[in-house]
């Protein structure tokens, strides 16, 4: 039998044509997948809805009635003495700087990023870890340096409250999720911007407590990680 009998049944392949239909098309930029959604990441959305709501009110209330909401709302020495979990969850709920602040855009960008790679319920957690730590970790020292005498007791109800924090240790926690050529440039920037603001001297404490946070989220890259392989396996949600 002649050997181009015995290929009679193997489908010819045309070169080109075979590599073309060989290649895996990429997926296109969907640059709304940047911004929160309902369907998609619900935690992000409804607590970037809560703090639009509170930005609202803060925008439409008399300085007076402001002033004193904020306070009940501070995570100062004081309060944390005596409500510690009322006002380290109440603080979160407001901005410093209203809607139009750099840490609203960067809750939006990077909490997003979190929930669609971990879930809503870890990138809650990763955000109360810096929020909550960076927090005592800050007041702690200015309550112990009262008793020693060295700061004034007007220092127990410094207003205090906010969620830069927590942003700042979601995004160091975000870098570890992303490739080497994104997530050192990215991490160096913000390193760069959180010392420059610390060496201007105009609040140290909170400066500090930026950086801590975000040494908070860094030092989550192994938990992240290993949340983001266990997504992956489950079944991908619908996003939209």
């Amino acid at each position: 039998m002649e050997v181009t009998a015995l290929l009679d049944g193997v489908p010819r392949q045309r070169g080109p044509v075979a590599v073309a239909a060989a290649k895996i098309p990429r997926p296109a930029p969907r640059p709304w997948l940047l911004l929160p959604t309902p369907a998609g990441t619900p935690v992000t959305f409804a607590y970037a809805a809560i703090l639009a709501l509170t930005s609202f009110f803060a925008a439409h209330v008399g300085p007076a009635l402001l002033y004193t909401v904020h306070q009940d709302s501070s995570t100062d020495v004081a309060h944390l003495l005596r409500t510690p979990v009322f006002v380290l969850l109440a603080s979160a709920l407001w901005i410093a700087g209203g809607l139009l602040s750099p840490f609203f855009f960067a809750f939006v960008l990077v909490l997003t990023a979190l929930e669609r790679r971990i879930g809503g319920a870890r990138t809650i957690l990763v955000f109360l870890a810096g929020h909550v730590l960076a927090t005592l970790a800050t007041e702690v020292p200015v309550g112990l340096a009262v008793l020693a005498g060295r700061l004034p007791d007007t220092s127990l109800h410094r207003l205090d409250y906010g969620i830069s924090f927590g942003v700042a240790a979601g995004t160091g926690a975000l870098c570890g999720l992303l490739t080497p050529w994104l997530r050192w440039p990215l991490l160096a920037l913000v390193v760069w911007s959180l010392v420059t603001d610390l060496m201007a001297l105009q609040d140290p404490m909170t400066d500090w407590g930026h950086l801590i946070a975000l040494a908070i989220g860094t030092a989550l890259w192994p938990t992240v990680r290993r949340w983001s392989r266990q997504a992956e396996r489950t079944p991908a949600r619908a996003t939209a």
